[in-house]
Order: C-alpha cells, then structure tokens, then sequence
C-alpha cells in the first residue's frame, strides 16, 4: 500500500475530470448520443473492428459524459475518481487492434470499480472514507489484473455507500464521506440503493459500458434493480476477494452489474480465476466458465420449474402487479411458476449479523494494517477516533456498526464459530438447498425490491422490500434484471439458486429479458 496526501489525491482527480477530447479524435454530440448511448460491450467491439469507432474516442465520450451529467448538470456523484492513465490506455489498445492483437470482447471496453477494490495505478481505493483519500495500493486486485489483460479499461472510481454500507443503522445508501450523496438517474431525490450505489448509477446514465460492484447482502442487486440494471451477485468463490476492502470473508464477493445480461455474462467470465490468497476460491475451476456467452439461450425458459419464493409478497403492491405480470411472462416463455411459502429460517439473519461484526473487524484490521505507518488508521478503533475527530464523516449519521464490530472477539472464539455453522446449515441445507429439493426447482424467483425511496439523511434508507438475504447468506448465485416500472421507478427480477448454477441462471435471465425489454432509460426527472 501507498498512503499520499489528500493534495496530491485532488491532483489526480482534477487531471482526470478535466480531461478533453483532441479535436481530430472528438465524436460530435449526435453521432455519440447515436452510437453509444445504451450500445452493448458486442456492438461498442464491433464498432472498434469495423473501423467506424476508436477506443480513444469511446474513452474521451465516456470522460465527457461523466464532466457533464455527474460532476455538472443533474449532477448524480456516481464517480468518485477517473483514472487520469485511461486516454493513453486507449491510444496503446488502438495501437494493438491496429496490428493485429486483438485481446477479444472487452478489448477497449471502459469499466468503472466501485471504490474499495484495488488498483495499482494512480487511483487511490477509499471504500467512501476520508480516512482512506491518500490510499494507494500497490497493486491490482486479481480480478482488476483480469479485466486489464482482457482489455479493459479501467475508467475509474465509483462512490459507494460508505464501507460498503456497514457502518452505520441509520446511514443512507449512495452516501460517503468522501464522495457525498449518490442520486437516483430516474428521480434524482430518490436513492440509488447501496452499497454499489455509483456503480449502478453509472451504467443506468450511460457513464461506463459496464461496472464491477461487490456485494454482502444486496449491494449488487439493490442498486441494480433501483437502477434499472442487470446484476449478477455470483456464487462466493467463483471471483477472487483480494485486493478488495472486506466486510465478511463468509459473504463477500464482486460481481458485474451491466446494461444486459449479454455485457454482464461477458465481464463475469474475464474475471473467474482461482486466486491462492482467497482460499474461497480453491476448487471453483471445475465450476468456473471463461466464457458465459454459450449459456446466453432465448429457449432456456422453457420446461423449466421455477418456484415464486413469496417471502416479500404483500409488502408492495404495486411490486405484486409488476412482478404478476413478470410471472404471467416466464409462463409464456414456457416455464412452470409454482409458489414457496417456505422461509430460511429467520434465526439466520442474526446469526449472519454476528458474523459479520466478527470478519469485518478481523478483515479490516488486516487491510488496514497493510497502509503504512503515514496512513491516518492503522485499525477498527483508529477509523473510529478519526470519524469522531472529522468534521464531514458524522454529520448525518453514526457508526454504531462500526464501534459494535471492534468490540468483538476473535475468529477463534466460540460464539463466531458456532455461528458460523449454523448460519451455514440454515441457509444451505436447510434453507435454498431443501426447498429446491422438495419441490424440484430449477430456480426460485422474486422481486428483487421495491421501488427507490425518497433520500433522507435525517432517518436514513426506507426499504420496502428485498429478497437478497437467502442467496447471500447461503454463499450462493443470484441475478437480477429489470422487470417493469413503478411510479417512473425501475424494480428487477431476482433469479436465484444452488451454488455454482450460474450458468443456467444466466440462460433463465437472458430469456426472460429477451422477452420482456423492460429496460428503460433514466430522464433524470428532479
């Protein structure tokens, strides 16, 4: 890890933001509203092919789009940081189509990090907190290296909820310390979910191709699904967790978070990879496909037994309709939909509470501890002394999570590991594994959530309704696409089921949004 002051970190900020277009290279405003608004990872490549569009000029749209609809106009706050290095990365991956080397679909592709993932390059990695602004690590995460060899480019930084949204019981989602509030591309007093809040924003608004978010218990398909966006939570192991500020070594895993299924099927196989420093990977090849494109099947419905997991049903009824008119449409599409009644037991939501206060304050001491001596926190209790001290950090609401976690024991206690195992059992054997078996399921099904709420720092977020908890308790694969509108509000579909079934989830959802098109693109309404 680096540690550079906050001066120099405002230097890399403003170089990047500032950034324009040369002249001979720029695109005029209508042929990029035409060719690139909403294009998809395969068109933007064929585009590169074909001669009709450079990877600079794909960069240098992005770059203005973010100048002139996040940091000005509507004004979201979705990118935290742009990589300051992305024009000249452009310029080498032109120069490399040019002769000949083509590194395949995400050759010049621009992504944006939600900002607790490493880069070794000139970003600094601040999870959201002013503790972290000077922080540069040393190098990439693995599955930043991945993207990078792929071809991609890393665009930059998103704000997220800050510590990825564990800090606080009354925070508000889409908000940092150091990047301030996130809004909603569809109504912009109304939230963007958390805790890949910028990373959702930023593919909804047509600032990236496609995004990377991390996810413990809905970071990635919250936002995803308030955004009007395709998410895919995978099965924890499938992507490695180095290089990525933790919240729970038991939960904890990355994910694409893109504009189709197709893009975030593409991303999701650049970035598989056993990784020996995150043994939750070890094994994960035999499951792991490099390319998820085969698996993309308009027929994949049909035949297939889904169960309606009504756990959230009656909580919003305008959700109920959307999600009617959801099921009346996999119907169609040929599937069998058939209602759960059956719960995981809800014990094993405080059970993964417990364990998240355990790994949290386990994995951020060691993440923390690797910033140097120069660094303004060394552990848990030195963020929270720094929080209390800063002027910025506690002005809407407290850290109770946090100061709940340093006071927990070791991983070697009692209380940790018996939780640990039950929390397990629950959500596994008991819970997703049991009621697929009892009613021979392919997948089970459910909104993902309810429409975004109106942002208020005063009483922090106001769920309606989620159904992350089983899949993400479990460990297991979960993936969210648009569903409908609600009020002018996108809500998604959630897909879920057995560990390691990506691939036929990936087939369930493409189908269902082949069908459906129920993207819609934001208006930023005030």
């Amino acid at each position: 890890m680096r540690y550079l002051p906050f001066l120099f970190l405002l230097a890399i900020v403003s170089l990047g933001s500032c950034a324009q277009p040369e002249a001979e290279e720029a695109l005029s405003g209508s042929i990029a509203e035409e060719s690139l608004l909403e294009i998809s990872i395969p068109e933007l490549g064929k585009q590169y092919r074909d001669g009709s569009l450079t990877v600079l000029q794909a960069v240098q749209y992005y770059l203005a789009r973010i100048e002139a609809i996040d940091q000005n106009g509507p004004g979201l706050r979705a990118v935290l940081a742009v990589n300051p290095e992305a024009e000249d990365i452009a310029r080498a991956l032109d120069a490399e189509l040019k002769s000949g080397k083509d590194r395949g679909p995400l050759h010049g592709v621009p992504v944006l990090l939600k900002d607790n993932i490493d880069t070794g390059d000139k970003q600094p990695t601040t999870a959201g907190s002013r503790a972290l602004l000077g922080n540069f690590a040393a190098e990439d995460a693995p599955i930043v290296a991945r993207l990078r060899e792929a071809g991609a480019i890393i665009l930059g930084k998103t704000n997220l909820s800050e510590w990825a949204n564990f800090r606080s019981t009354h925070s508000s989602s889409g908000w940092s310390g150091a990047g301030g509030q996130t809004h909603n591309p569809y109504h912009l007093s109304c939230n963007p979910c958390g805790s890949s809040s910028g990373s959702g924003v930023a593919v909804s608004a047509n600032l990236c191709a496609f995004a990377i978010g991390t996810e413990t218990n809905g970071s990635i398909v919250c936002p995803s699904s308030a955004n009007g966006i395709v998410g895919i939570k995978p099965t924890v192991g499938l992507l490695s967790r180095t290089g990525i500020i933790p919240i729970s070594f038991t939960q904890d895993t990355p994910g694409p978070m893109a504009r189709t299924v197709t893009d975030a099927a593409i991303a999701l196989g650049a970035m598989v990879g056993e990784d020996p420093k995150d043994p939750k990977t070890e094994g994960s090849s035999a499951f792991a496909k490099k390319d998820y494109t085969p698996f993309l099947d308009s027929t994949a419905l049909k035949g297939k037994r889904l169960g309606y997991y009504t756990a959230v049903k009656g909580q919003h009824y305008k959700v109920d309709a959307v999600m009617g008119q959801a099921i009346a449409q996999l119907k169609e599409q040929g599937a069998e939909v058939v209602e759960i009644n059956a719960r995981v037991p809800s014990k094993a939501g405080g059970l993964s509470y417990q364990i998240m206060l355990y790994e949290f304050k386990d994995g951020l001491n060691a993440y923390l501890g690797k910033l140097g001596e120069d660094a303004p926190v060394q552990d848990i209790d030195a963020l929270i002394a720094f929080n209390k001290a800063d002027g910025v950090e506690l002005q809407h609401f407290h850290q109770d999570i946090l100061e709940q976690a340093a006071a927990m024991g070791g991983l070697e206690s009692e209380g940790y590991t018996t939780a640990l195992e039950e929390m397990l059992r629950l959500s596994r054997e008991e819970g997703i594994d049991k009621i697929m078996e009892e009613h021979q399921l392919d997948a089970l099904i459910a909104p993902t959530g309810g429409p975004a709420w109106k942002t208020d720092h005063a009483n922090g977020d106001h769920y309606t309704l989620g159904s992350s908890s089983p899949a993400a308790r479990a460990g297991y694969p979960n993936i969210t696409v648009p569903m409908g509108m609600v009020d002018g509000l996108p809500v998604g579909i959630s897909f879920f089921g057995r560990a390691w079934s990506e691939p036929l989830l990936i087939g369930l959802a493409y189908d269902f949004e082949q069908a459906a098109q129920a993207r819609a693109v934001p208006t930023f309404e005030p």
